[in-house]
């Protein structure tokens, strides 16, 4: 085996520019291959971040109660059943619950929220808002309200509110004047603006004001319960095993983010089948690369493997011979494109560091391991066909040529 080595290498450095140039080529495939998975993977991170970083991962709420018919069997109706539009659906036991759903392992932060609608008036004008009460200190538990503030602060007390940079433009509003705050209960209240933020997503830059609450409790006559109970994953990618958990042990109704981002998922899905169709192609460029060179050199060296036969050397020796240098074409290919892609890549920033903008390059998700091993496997089933020819050969017809 050792010997097969050595005469493995030796034709790979008889001609160091072919050699330089076929392990250069695998190089360059393998940088394909980790670009892409860390183009693809970072992209797919960048998209994730953007769109559900500042939304929750699963929300419980009371399930719905609609009325039912009750009628001996046999018995016809026709009944019209409309529900009652001013109807809540509130959580009454939440503090029942909550302290299980914290103590979970995998569960970042827990927001119990009570939401409705609204307007902002400001003079005669006057603006549709989404009011959300949070507790004064989970203000940025799952919108990290605290980094995209543009003006003010967070602090949120029984008299402040918290509002978009599109909505305090469109209203002349500004950090420190005071706005009436109208719920769809008809119950208003002057309201100081602490903090103005910029998050990116115009259904909450224009249309979300956040008041503490103790405030929404007061805007829409709901002394005791909630209206959901937002909750912010480690890994948002569990979100429906928790969901379903959540359901389970609570017998709230648990809606994970996935439910209501099918379109995101789908997008995400194709263009994660394009990018493993890029990498097939960069692997089957490297595999017709590698067996063009080495049948090229089986052909230049039918005398010595011919002599080689003569001597002795049996046809598993010789394939061995091939399939080894296969394989060091691969691993040397490998190794030297997998460096070369982590050099390049490292610059870049990471996905949630990324501007708008920018190239969303995860250095993390190269496939590193991943691309030298298949280089590796490539480049030997590569050699499988050049061996075999160079197994065939006859000693007698060549030495005689």
């Amino acid at each position: 085996m050792l010997y097969g080595l050595k005469i493995a290498w030796r034709y790979l450095t008889s001609n160091k520019a072919q050699t330089g140039l076929l392990i250069a080529g695998v190089a360059m495939g393998v940088f394909v291959f980790i670009f892409m998975s860390a183009l693809i993977g970072g992209l797919a991170s960048y998209l994730v971040q953007r769109t559900v970083g500042d939304i929750a991962h699963v929300t419980l709420e009371a399930p719905a109660r609609d009325a039912g018919l009750l009628l001996p069997e046999g018995t016809e109706a026709l009944v019209v059943l409309q529900k009652a539009t001013g109807q809540r659906e509130t959580l009454r036991t939440a503090d029942a619950f909550l302290p299980s759903i914290e103590a979970m392992d995998g569960v970042k932060a827990v927001s119990p929220q009570i939401v409705g609608n609204g307007f902002v008036i400001r003079g005669q004008s006057r603006a549709p808002v989404g009011v959300t009460g949070l507790e004064a200190d989970k203000v940025s538990a799952i919108a990290d309200l605290g980094k995209r503030l543009v003006a003010g602060d967070t602090m949120l007390t029984n008299s402040t509110v918290i509002i978009g940079q599109t909505l305090a433009s469109d209203l002349g509003i500004g950090v420190g004047q005071v706005i009436r705050l109208q719920s769809d209960r008809n119950v208003e209240r002057p309201l100081v603006v602490t903090g103005i933020f910029s998050i990116g997503l115009d259904a909450l830059d224009s249309r979300a004001a956040f008041v503490s609450i103790a405030t929404a409790r007061t805007l829409f006559a709901l002394p005791q319960g909630l209206s959901r109970v937002e909750i912010k994953l480690d890994d948002l990618n569990q979100s429906e095993d928790f969901a379903r958990r959540m359901a389970a042990d609570t017998g709230l109704k648990a809606t994970p983010w996935t439910q209501g981002n099918a379109q995101l998922l789908d997008g995400l899905r194709a263009q994660a089948s394009s990018g493993n169709l890029i990498k097939a192609f960069a692997l089957i460029t490297i595999v017709i690369g590698v067996a063009s060179a080495l049948l090229l050199s089986t052909y230049r060296r039918r005398p010595e493997i011919g002599i080689m036969r003569a001597f002795g050397a049996s046809r598993a020796f010789v394939v061995f011979v091939f399939v080894v240098q296969g394989a060091l074409i691969g691993l040397l290919g490998g190794l030297i494109g997998a460096g070369l892609g982590y050099l390049a890549l490292s610059p870049f920033p990471l996905p949630e560091n990324a501007q708008p903008g920018g190239l969303p390059v995860d250095v993390r998700q190269g496939a590193y391991g991943l691309a030298i091993t298949l280089t590796a496997i490539g480049a030997i089933l590569a050699s499988i066909l050049p061996a075999r020819a160079a197994a065939r050969v006859d000693p007698v017809s060549v030495i005689g040529q």
